[in-house]
């Protein structure tokens, strides 16, 4: 394969911006989230964590989690030096592989169907948030 110009290879900060675009979506999502669920279970929306949701409330918490996935997703977008979309499925695709590893790790601790759901939904949320933020 030939090289590429000089001139079309991206240098180290218009990398670092990629990697940083992909990282905010990354730990947007995971805050977002993670303050919710604090604050569900801390106003008694969510029972105490040591006690199984029912079918509703992980309906609810998958609802949000779409929601902020797609925020997440329009963040990398914006954030993104070029190519909008792909960075934003690039996250949509580092989605799939952590909600696997958390279905993989907490099978059992609530329904199939949403640790099934929640690794469902990255790529459409990934493209959703990337046609908005493009």
């Amino acid at each position: 394969m030939p090289e590429q110009p000089s001139s079309d290879r991206p240098g180290p900060r218009r990398v670092l911006r990629r990697i940083g675009a992909v990282l905010a979506g990354l730990v947007a999502i995971f805050v977002l989230s993670i303050a919710t669920d604090v604050a569900l279970h801390a106003t008694g929306v969510f029972p105490p964590w040591e006690v199984r949701m029912s079918d509703a409330l992980f309906l609810l918490a998958l609802s949000y989690r779409i929601v902020y996935g797609v925020a997440g997703c329009y963040l990398t977008a914006r954030l993104a030096p070029d190519r909008p979309m792909l960075h934003a499925l690039a996250l949509g695709a580092v989605g799939v592989v952590f909600s696997t590893a958390g279905a993989v790790a907490m099978w059992g601790a609530g329904p199939p169907w949403y640790s099934l759901a929640v690794i469902a939904i990255a790529m459409p949320c990934a493209w959703a948030g990337g046609k908005l933020g493009a």
